[in-house]
């Protein structure tokens, strides 16, 4: 249950951050950055699609972690383009609160998956 809202959340952050992009090489013509942010803020939620056909507990772990440190280099792209002048505060702060909520989730079935308790 937890694992694929945790799917739909990373999947609806990736039509985001397409989105976004879209608009910020549209509006600025920048592509060096946003092609960056592009790639980890879609690869978050291919990683966690791809975890559900891990090859072993191991295997699923590691998809997860990639996703993790995905969010992690996202949320660097995003304060970047924000520091940077590329978006606003009011498009960085609830796309920013998107990433760390996936992130947080994240860490929580991280933990409880190396715990040993029920995935």
């Amino acid at each position: 249950m937890a694992e694929s809202i945790l799917r739909e959340k990373s999947k609806d952050f990736a039509k985001n951050i397409v989105h976004l992009c879209k608009i910020i090489k549209n509006e600025y013509k920048e592509s060096v950055l946003t092609n960056q942010l592009l790639r980890s803020g879609t690869s978050i939620g291919a990683n966690i699609h791809e975890a559900q056909y891990a090859q072993g507990k191991k295997d699923f772990i590691s998809k997860l972690e990639i996703a993790q440190k995905e969010c992690y280099e996202t949320e660097y792209w995003l304060e970047l383009l924000f520091e940077t002048g590329y978006i606003t505060e009011q498009t960085y702060k609830p796309i920013q609160n998107e990433c760390g909520a996936i992130r947080r989730m994240l860490i929580s079935s991280l933990k409880t998956i190396k715990n040993g308790e029920e995935k």
